[in-house]
């Protein structure tokens, strides 16, 4: 009986890492930015410093508390979004971070929650192209990061973290 039930926990195991590698693949991009995105004039981390991320993002625990280095710095509004993504399936709920320069034809920012946009944005699969409604808006300073989750996977060109997200190395 022993044996069998380590022979579970090693599959569970299995399935947690294939999970936590899926994630990293998924939250990594070409770093590619909207040509109209304004650089920020004055971030509190500049490209090339460090800094520990201090929330997870579509539910992965590995990624707070992991050291990041920044990538990109960029002025802007961050929008939490509910979208419908056009590979079908259940909307995603509250997804932060979509900024205003990846909504198509918008109107002048912040759009009011509630607002229905169609999002011009790759961060995953199935949300180029998709329906979303506006959740919340917020003026911020917007990150990409390069980092390594607390498990280990490598994430290249997260978008986005706001400000409010990191924290400074100690």
């Amino acid at each position: 009986m022993e044996a069998e039930i380590n022979d579970v926990r090693a599959s569970i195991l299995e399935v947690k890492e294939a999970i936590q590698s899926i994630f990293a693949d998924q939250m990594s991009s070409t770093g590619e930015v909207p040509e109209n995105l304004k650089v920020a004039e004055s971030p509190t981390y500049e490209v090339g410093s460090q800094a520990i991320i201090e929330v997870e993002h579509m539910d992965m625990e590995s990624m707070s508390g992991a050291e990041a280095t920044i990538v990109g710095t960029f002025d802007t509004t961050a929008y939490t979004v509910t979208y419908y993504p056009t590979t079908g399936g259940e909307p995603v709920e509250n997804h932060k971070w979509v900024i205003h320069e990846e909504l198509e034809n918008p109107s002048e920012a912040p759009l009011e929650p509630g607002t229905e946009v169609t999002l011009n944005a790759d961060h995953m699969k199935g949300m180029d192209g998709a329906t979303a409604v506006i959740e919340s808006a917020v003026d911020t300073t917007v990150y990409m990061l390069n980092f390594t989750t607390t498990t280990g996977e490598e994430v290249e060109n997260h978008k986005w973290v706001t400000e409010s997200e990191l924290a400074p190395v100690e």
